[in-house]
């Protein structure tokens, strides 16, 4: 018998009448194909783990259910079944409404069996390339303040990315130039004393 977590039992339980056949049907695929795996819950769905890594997991909503596998990426998806509506849901196989919406147990069973291998391989996902963080430009009337500030100017060219971006939002969204003016003045005393824009919030 495979070892179940009580969890995902009530889980599923509390799961719409549509959902429950299609997590129980899921749950009892994953086991056959990977007798030894392991469930849990995490972020509140259940999951299933394998050799200390996560295998694949699935999810239920008010309209739809999902079924992802952890390491999707590496996997070869022979059948071209991930996403191939292209449509925006969870996991790779979009919005499962029915049991009829799931390739057959033969390709689900096999595609499960890849996913252990990976993680029997301990083949680790690659880490996700960071998108660089845009630097919005400096407003000329700004720029010419900071000028005429050396040691405001001198914090402003410090700051990290989000503080400069606070206060070139905050200068940019005013309605009228004396409201621009204004904050400037604002902005460059403030920065002047090592302020973030949201200072008076910030926690001392």
């Amino acid at each position: 018998m495979p070892t179940t977590e009580p969890r995902i039992d009530a889980y599923i339980e509390k799961s719409a009448d549509f959902a429950k056949p299609i997590l129980l049907h899921l749950r009892k695929l994953v086991h056959k194909a990977c007798p030894d795996v392991n469930e849990a819950i995490k972020w509140s769905m259940p999951f299933f783990d394998y050799k200390g890594a996560a295998l694949c997991n699935m999810a239920a909503f008010k309209e739809h259910c999902a079924f992802g596998f952890w390491k999707a990426r590496l996997m070869k998806d022979p059948e071209k079944l991930f996403n191939k509506d292209g449509k925006n849901a969870m996991g790779q196989f979009n919005r499962i409404i029915s049991l009829k919406d799931l390739p057959s147990d033969k390709i689900l069973v096999t595609y499960i069996k890849e996913a252990a291998q990976l993680n029997e391989a301990a083949v680790k996902l690659p880490p996700k390339q960071k998108t660089p963080v845009k630097e919005i430009s400096v407003p000329a009337a700004l720029t010419v303040a900071l000028k005429k500030n050396k040691k405001a100017q001198e914090v402003f060219e410090k700051f990290p990315p989000s503080h400069r971006k606070e206060y070139i939002q905050w200068i940019t969204e005013a309605k009228t130039e004396a409201t621009r003016d204004k904050r400037i003045k604002s902005a460059v005393e403030w920065i002047s004393e090592g302020k973030g824009r949201n200072w008076k919030y910030e926690r001392k």
